[in-house]
């Protein structure tokens, strides 16, 4: 290798470097991570000059460490100001990516029982997971009830624009969600065609629409008779209009191109009553839109991974998995 060549080289690899390094960390506490878990090979910034429409006090990203295990995290994150993704990838890519975004009532995004742990099961069968780290409507950007709605469709236009990096198909993108970040994942599975931000590179130009949706013990209806009313406040305010609650509750913009859906709810959940998921199925057949829905009588809310052992809702993510190769995803 000659000199120029070798400069050149490094050159590269310095580019390289810094592209990599300019992209915001995962959520991070200081307990540290519990040993031997695989952890994200790396980031994605949503808006490369930064998120629009910023709140007029300026908020600082806290991460909350809620267990006291040793072994077991379970953080939680918000104030956030540069909302990314932290990406799983698989030793053998099955060529088709899950979207995660984790709940947390739009309070704040939790980081590991709906975020990590998932993606390190989609991972360890083939899939690419990305978990979106999402802003918060209640923390005063311009957007309001629209902004976790954009970072989601940014989002998967950015994961379809980058598809040849992480060897997966565009068109075999799905959407994961839970509780409040199912209702993020309905939004986007039934708003992905609403403009609620303004175009800033190629990227915006593909379709936000997923593969396929699967919104796990979902908030739903804004209605304040089924609403889980914190998210509902946080997401609109104290007074909501009825025209502002029928807007974002997804079982009533489902529009006749819906991808296919996952449901799956328990019936004893306590937090986000099981009415959320029986009207976005009754919204999803109204228009035709192929749906297939699981209901556990024994589950509660936020079971996710951790807290499924040992009930028959133990076997939801193979039932998704099984569905998921019916609408040509795995």
């Amino acid at each position: 290798m000659d000199r120029r060549s070798l400069i050149a080289g490094g050159l590269a690899v310095g580019i390289i470097a810094e592209r990599a390094g300019a992209q915001t960390s995962p959520p991070v506490s200081l307990k540290g991570q519990p040993p031997g878990l695989p952890q994200p090979s790396e980031t994605i910034d949503l808006w490369p000059k930064g998120a629009p429409g910023a709140p007029a006090k300026a908020l600082i990203e806290k991460v909350d460490e809620r267990s006291a295990d040793s072994l077991v995290t379970d953080r939680a994150v918000y104030g956030i100001t540069r909302p990314r993704m932290a990406v799983f990838r698989p030793d053998r890519p099955n060529g088709a990516a899950v979207m995660i975004t984790p709940g947390g009532g739009y309070k704040w995004v939790v980081v590991d029982k709906e975020g990590y742990e998932m993606a390190r099961w989609l991972a360890a069968r083939g899939f690419t997971a990305f978990v979106l780290f999402y802003r918060l409507p209640g923390e005063g950007w311009v957007s309001g009830p629209d902004t976790s709605l954009a970072d989601a469709q940014r989002a998967m236009r950015l994961i379809r624009h980058r598809a040849k990096d992480y060897a997966i198909d565009p068109e075999r993108v799905a959407a994961m969600g839970f509780s409040a970040g199912g209702h993020v994942c309905a939004d986007l599975s039934t708003r992905f065609a609403a403009k609620v931000y303004e175009p800033v590179d190629a990227a915006d130009q593909l379709s936000a629409k997923p593969h396929s949706a699967a919104p796990i013990y979902p908030v739903v209806s804004m209605d304040a008779g089924i609403a889980h009313m914190g998210s509902r406040a946080l997401l609109l305010g104290a007074n909501p209009t009825p025209e502002l609650e029928a807007a974002h509750s997804p079982d009533r913009t489902v529009p006749a191109d819906a991808p296919p859906h996952f449901l799956l709810h328990a019936e004893d959940d306590d937090t986000v009553p099981v009415d959320n998921t029986l009207r976005l199925h009754a919204g999803l057949r109204a228009k035709k839109i192929p749906v297939e829905m699981h209901l556990f009588a024994n589950g509660g809310h936020g079971f996710g991974l951790r807290k499924t052992i040992g009930k028959p809702v133990e076997a939801w993510p193979e039932l998704w998995r099984a569905w998921s190769r019916t609408v040509g995803l795995a």
